[in-house]
């Protein structure tokens, strides 16, 4: 019923959703148009914003080259966010803007990638990238089995953290994955 007064006030889209619930101005709006409690929308504004994981500061791939951290952050990129914003429009202008060649932003790109990734923690981006997997797509596109096991062994060489995950949570993994543009 909620859902469906929702969109008689003109939310279709999750992106309008999203647009609606942004601040309490626009959140209590939609309440007046929908007649949706302000209650209900703020907690379905705290599960939506769950899928969109906030961006990770650069400086917490510490195990990456010191150089192209400098290098890039000088260039004005604090976060995974404005780097995989800059690279999915154009690689070729963040090399000319830091004078790093491709090859060493590739890993800082794929990290930043992964990191759009609901659960994915920068040291989970870490294990992912060593697992040979370097987008969210890749992730999306695997079968659970063999990322699963891509994990294990990547985890097994160099032991990024003492648990297990298991093929349950890789299969969420992949689900949310798919949510990523």
């Amino acid at each position: 019923k909620k859902m469906g007064r929702l969109k008689k006030a003109g939310v279709g889209t999750l992106a309008e959703l999203r647009a609606r619930l942004k601040n309490k101005k626009t959140l209590a709006a939609l309440a007046d148009d929908s007649g949706v409690d302000t209650d209900y929308l703020v907690l379905l504004r705290r599960v939506v914003e769950g899928f969109f994981p906030k961006p990770h500061p650069l400086k917490v791939f510490d195990w990456l080259d010191k150089n192209t951290f400098t290098k890039l952050e000088k260039a004005g990129f604090k976060n995974t966010q404005q780097l995989f914003e800059a690279a999915v429009s154009e690689t070729a202008a963040i090399t000319k803007k830091t004078g790093l060649k491709k090859k060493d932003l590739s890993e800082f790109i794929a990290l930043a990638d992964l990191s759009r990734v609901q659960w994915v923690s920068p040291t989970f981006a870490g294990v992912l990238t060593a697992a040979g997997f370097t987008s969210a797509k890749a992730v999306a596109e695997a079968t659970p089995e063999a990322l699963y096991n891509a994990i294990l062994q990547a985890n097994t060489d160099s032991r990024f953290y003492k648990g297990k995950i298991g093929l349950r949570d890789i299969k969420r993994l992949i689900t949310a994955a798919a949510y990523v543009p």
